[in-house]
């Protein structure tokens, strides 16, 4: 490779947070970034991704905050219709493309490596290697190494199934399943999260019979309806969801009672209404992808697949029969990892981290602008405190009090409270145009009536959610 090169900021991972918060060091200062990707093309894991993959928020939530996403379109037919685009694996590789190429490195101040391995450093010394030449690139870095890896997951994609498949089973990751070329007369769906999900309502849109799934569960999961997620013309029933969040915190004795009362207001959904859910991830589901998920009545709860056999699966608490010409659709993987907490800001290095309950890009920009305009570490921390991404039920409230908390805090520092209030990712950024809407009349006034009492009732609830 060529010689020493010297950057204010070394970014490993040029997935969305990577090349979100670099978007914010380039927007609002002199910085120069060193990108790094092991991968081939900006993107991160959608490059990776099963092929009928969507975002499950709207588009105009998600990227980077100098570059629109989309075109701000409702969906006029299929499974979103009524609600703002979603943008498929395919315009999100596009897109990501698109701001490296056209935005990013014509500023003179980005330079981007794709296949390469970062290796590690100490002080302002690091490393990375080619993938493709085992060359070894020495980076000085002036200010800091920006690692976007450190809560990195495994997706089904890219990684084995976590349990032992024998020999001459039919086990694909959720992508190849439109891949096949052989008819199957069973699917065996295995795994509780978005990508199981996504699995099955393709299978069921694509022709499938429902009574031709198997859906291996082994845990439910609470899901955020579309409908109270939605930008620009239908801002009022997002703030209506917001209302309705303290609405539910304010009256809720437990943490169950909370979720009930929020799946009661259609905010929170559940695919089987018969079984309590003991997970949150915070993907958005719409009500026409729940019906559609609803039809499938042949699920198997008995805890997480240990082996698939001939003719036999086995499991946490038993094993069940499966027909020995059935495709088993791994749907199964770590996920977002959960490793202990370290302080976003340090010297010489910035750990992304979720922060707040909410959108992922808005909160990846936050970081890099926190960066640019506040002087002190310290204030930085004090300003974005990580928490763990959202697994269980109590961690959506423990987040959304975050999320509380993070605003408090923007006020206190002008610039940044600015840039939130027109910021494009900011969700409720245009709530002020409908200020005189009936819903949000409506909802200002509830906000008031029940707020400090939501604030309140939260601590308790946590306290008791044991």
């Amino acid at each position: 490779m060529s010689d020493l090169i010297e950057t204010d900021y070394l970014v490993v991972g040029a997935g969305a947070a990577g090349m979100t918060v670099t978007d914010a060091l380039l927007s609002h200062g002199d910085a120069s970034v060193t990108l790094v990707e092991r991968r081939h093309a900006p993107g991160g894991h959608w490059i990776d991704a099963y092929p009928f993959v969507r975002l499950h928020q709207p588009s105009a939530f998600y990227g980077v905050d100098s570059v629109p996403l989309g075109r701000d379109t409702i969906d006029r037919r299929g499974l979103n219709a009524g609600f703002y685009e979603l943008a498929s694996a395919d315009e999100l590789r596009a897109y990501f493309a698109h701001v490296m190429q056209d935005h990013f490195l014509p500023t003179q101040r980005v330079r981007f490596f794709p296949c390469s391995d970062y290796v590690g450093g100490e002080g302002d010394r690091h490393f990375f290697v080619s993938r493709l030449t085992g060359a070894r690139q020495e980076v000085r870095v002036r200010r800091k190494l920006v690692d976007t890896t450190y809560l990195e997951g495994s997706i089904p994609a890219t990684s084995r199934p976590p349990f032992e498949v024998d020999e001459g089973v039919s086990c694909i990751p959720a992508g190849d399943v439109a891949r096949l070329t052989e008819r199957s007369r069973t699917f065996v769906v295995i795994g509780a999260g978005k990508t199981a999900l996504d699995t099955c309502v393709w299978l069921l849109t694509n022709g499938v019979p429902p009574s031709s799934i198997r859906w291996v569960k082994p845990r439910e999961g609470w899901w955020l309806n579309r409908r109270f997620h939605q930008p620009h013309t239908f801002l009022p029933d997002f703030y209506a969801g917001v209302g309705l969040q303290f609405q539910a915190m304010a009256a809720a004795t437990t943490l169950d009672d909370l979720f009930l009362r929020l799946e009661a207001a259609g905010f929170f959904m559940r695919v089987d209404p018969a079984v309590m859910p003991t997970m949150v991830s915070g993907a958005i589901l719409s009500e026409v992808e729940l019906a559609l998920l609803r039809q499938i009545t042949d699920v198997v709860r008995l805890g997480r697949v240990r082996r698939i056999g001939q003719g036999r699966i086995m499991l946490d608490d038993g094993e069940i029969e499966t027909p020995r010409d059935a495709v088993h659709v791994h749907c199964a993987a770590a996920g977002l990892a959960r490793p202990p907490l370290r302080p976003i800001f340090e010297a010489g290095r910035l750990t992304v981290q979720p922060t707040m309950w909410g959108f992922a890009s808005y909160q990846f920009a936050l970081l890099g602008v926190a960066e640019a305009l506040i002087g002190s570490d310290e204030e930085k921390n004090h300003l974005c405190r990580p928490i763990q991404y959202w697994d269980k039920p109590v961690d959506y409230l423990s987040a959304y009090m975050a999320l509380l908390a993070s605003g408090r805090a923007s006020a206190a520092y002008p610039a940044l409270a600015a840039w939130a209030r027109d910021s494009r990712l900011n969700p409720l950024r245009h709530l002020s145009a409908y200020s005189n809407h009936p819903t949000v009349v409506e909802t200002r006034s509830l906000m008031k009536e029940v707020g400090a009492a939501a604030v309140e009732n939260v601590p308790r609830l946590l306290a008791a959610r044991t």
